[in-house]
């Protein structure tokens, strides 16, 4: 009995203070992990715009709500169009007057650009895509487009998860779609003005005047650097459909932001913004239709070169 309990003695404190020690080690990493789960945990959704375009009958439709406002906008553009020149007058007045001034303004705005003779072969593609682009990016600024639709029901309020509406050229399968419009355009009006032969010269061939070893050092330049070009090319589309793609959802998602920051003050926050998204949207179009120019008058410079000269 003596040794047990001298064993007792010895034995007994050491294994309580272990399990003590690992009960307070146990509590210790269960707080840890409570901590880094509070850290850790998902933050509530934000309103933000979602990068794709939702469809609108079924969940893997076709026909997107993007879509949509892009036919709205054609559409609507064809028929004032129509109603603006149904009785030409020769004094123009109303509509008729609106449509003559903008249509006089962009032509004589890209003759001032690419010249007399490029401009009376592309104009009609320029000022469509500009008309086009402008009214579809102040379209998507119309109360309800975005806002107006199917969604959930949350400890905010509702909230539009599928809208019915969504701004045209926030889609970035409309920028590329009309990026990629313009390549073949472009293709077509280079071949035209070069030729086969002289389209290849324009790109890989040597420019200027050289005779011997140094003609020779600069056919080899101009051929490396061809293939500069033609990256530069092909980059082209991309740059044009990420520049004005990602202006105009920036600029839309902003907007959503400043109508959900403070709560009631929803409808008097995105007010100054809307100001600012017009302009933005005015600019982006005006951008898209210079570089889409400029692209097509460096290809065909060397035969509007003489008329380009005087302006």
């Amino acid at each position: 009995m003596k040794s047990i309990l001298a064993a007792l003695i010895l034995f007994a404190p050491p294994a309580f203070l272990l399990a003590a020690q690992r009960q307070e080690q146990a509590g210790a990493a269960k707080a840890a992990v409570e901590t880094l789960e509070s850290q850790t945990a998902p933050a509530p959704a934000e309103h933000v715009i979602p990068q794709k375009a939702e469809p609108l009958f079924r969940e893997n439709g076709l026909i997107t709500n993007s879509m949509l406002v892009t036919w709205l906008v054609a559409l609507a553009l064809i028929v004032f169009a129509r109603f603006a020149t149904r009785k030409i007058q020769e004094v123009p007045s109303g509509p008729q007057n609106f449509w003559e001034w903008l249509v006089e303004s962009l032509y004589e705005f890209l003759e001032n650009i690419i010249g007399h003779d490029l401009v009376k072969k592309t104009f009609w593609f320029f000022a469509t895509i500009f008309i086009f682009i402008l009214f579809t990016n102040w379209f998507g600024l119309i109360p309800g487009v975005g806002t107006i639709g199917w969604g959930v029901e949350d400890e905010h309020g509702f909230h539009v998860t599928r809208p019915r509406l969504r701004g045209g050229n926030a889609d970035l399968n409309m920028t590329a779609a009309m990026a990629m419009v313009f390549f073949f355009f472009w293709t077509v009006w280079a071949l035209q003005s070069n030729g086969v032969k002289g389209f290849f010269l324009h790109l890989f061939g040597p420019k200027g005047e050289s005779t011997g070893a140094l003609k020779l050092l600069l056919v080899v330049i101009f051929f490396l650097v061809g293939f500069l070009e033609v990256f530069s090319i092909l980059f082209r589309p991309v740059s044009l459909s990420f520049r004005l793609f990602g202006n105009i959802f920036a600029g839309e998602n902003m907007l959503e932001a400043m109508s959900n920051l403070v709560p009631g003050l929803g409808w008097l926050l995105p007010v100054p913004f809307y100001f600012m998204e017009l302009l933005v949207g005015l600019v982006q179009a005006l951008v898209f239709m210079l570089l889409t120019a400029v692209f097509t008058m460096l290809i065909c410079l060397h035969a509007e070169g003489q008329e380009t000269a005087h302006h």
